[in-house]
């Protein structure tokens, strides 16, 4: 009898283990799944990476050294087949404060590090542009569209997102790309309408790019009348970004947007 229930307890035993290896077979992605995410190591230079600040920085409370974090808004597609997740996180650092005598305070920033899918990865960006917290809640609230296209929203720069996997328009109509999940994906412009010297995709990378809430041809500030981007961060020195205050403090809200853009 005790032979019995020791093997009915065995067999119990044996399906518990079977059930929860074939579980754990059903949920662990496959090796193809988890290229397509872990592609990010070698993220193309001229990619385009939408992101949202998760604090302020100013100049009159930031120091050198201060970390600064941005979340990544929307999939960033890349030409390997992977992509780079929306809600990864870029991580950075103040690098320098300076209120000049003439008036008019600096603020020099560097993104550094890519953190997505368990991994960090070293990069250097520049800034193509920069929006303020109301720029960015308008570019995201719908507005009305034609009836054929009922729902849409204005980008930051002027362009027109519609919905439900529509087209982007330019304000004269023309079609510079597509809405996805979370935003939109467009071909990056060299120069936009106010007659802005644009940063564009380099090299092999000119793809669609991911813009968020960006126009096509965005670049410079938006919504941040008194700030300017006095160093891109393209040229030496590559990868700081200076922002410059035309008078008095110089402060970038949390929730402001930017296009950050792979340099080398």
């Amino acid at each position: 009898m005790k032979h019995q229930k020791f093997r009915r307890a065995s067999a119990a035993s044996g399906l518990i283990v079977s059930t929860t290896m074939l579980a754990a077979l059903l949920t662990f992605p496959s090796a193809q799944a988890q290229d397509k995410t872990m592609g990010i190591a070698d993220v193309p230079r001229g990619t385009i990476l939408p992101v949202r600040l998760n604090q302020s920085i100013s100049s009159s409370k930031s120091q050198p050294g201060q970390i600064i974090t941005a979340r990544i808004m929307q999939d960033v597609p890349l030409a390997n087949g992977g992509k780079i997740r929306e809600g990864s996180k870029v991580i950075g650092h103040v690098v320098s404060v300076s209120s000049p005598a003439e008036g008019g305070d600096k603020l020099s920033l560097q993104f550094d590090k890519l953190i997505s899918a368990g991994r960090t990865i070293p990069i250097r960006t520049n800034l193509r542009a920069v929006a303020g917290f109301m720029e960015v809640m308008e570019a995201e609230t719908p507005t009305d569209g034609p009836v054929s296209m009922p729902i849409a929203r204005t980008q930051v720069g002027g362009d027109v997102a519609y919905t439900s996997a529509g087209e982007v328009t330019t304000t004269d109509g023309e079609v510079v790309g597509k809405s996805v999940n979370g935003g939109v994906l467009t071909q990056v412009h060299t120069n936009n309408r106010q007659g802005r010297d644009c940063l564009a995709a380099i090299g092999d990378n000119d793809s669609r790019q991911a813009m968020w809430v960006f126009s096509a041809d965005a670049c410079g500030t938006y919504g941040l009348s008194e700030i300017s981007i006095a160093h891109a961060g393209k040229t030496e020195p590559a990868g700081v970004i200076v922002l410059a205050s035309e008078k008095g403090q110089l402060k970038l809200p949390r929730g402001a947007g930017m296009l950050l853009r792979i340099q080398e």
